[in-house]
């Protein structure tokens, strides 16, 4: 039972306890200013959940609407990877010139990095991050 549920009996008992007092013809009154009572609480609920819901809903799209695309497509993955590789050429040339085999190992560390960022991004799930579960119960 939740926390109206004692307060709801309070009033029924002094629903109650007023008709023994005032007797059968403020049957109808004092019915109905429970139910009234009822329905107002009953309204109250409601309310709250759909409040509730609502911001559930806009928690999800505000999430959604950070998170990258999940319908980036295969042409734009291809182009990224072909401009990094085109990319590749010029940084391993002044990598190794400057710096040798270190500069060179400097260089596609880079290349490599950033690849390994917009694969991560691309897909939350690949390197053990888990994607927030879209069913899951909140109210638990």
């Amino acid at each position: 039972m939740d926390a109206q549920g004692p307060d709801l009996k309070k009033e029924l008992d002094a629903t109650l306890q007023a008709r023994r007092e005032l007797g059968e013809e403020y049957d109808s009154a004092l019915v109905d200013s429970f139910l009234e009572k009822v329905d107002q609480r009953i309204d109250g609920a409601v309310e709250r959940r759909v409040r509730r819901q609502l911001a559930e809903q806009q928690m999800a799209a505000a999430r959604d609407a950070r998170s990258p695309r999940a319908t980036d497509s295969w042409g734009e993955r291809f182009g990224f990877g072909i401009v990094s590789l085109v990319l590749a050429i010029p940084l391993s040339a002044i990598g190794g010139g400057v710096g040798n085999l270190s500069g060179l190992l400097v260089a596609w560390a880079g290349i490599v990095g950033v690849n390994v960022v917009q694969v991560a991004r691309t897909n939350p799930g690949l390197f053990g991050r888990r994607r927030p579960d879209r069913d899951s119960d909140w109210d638990a």
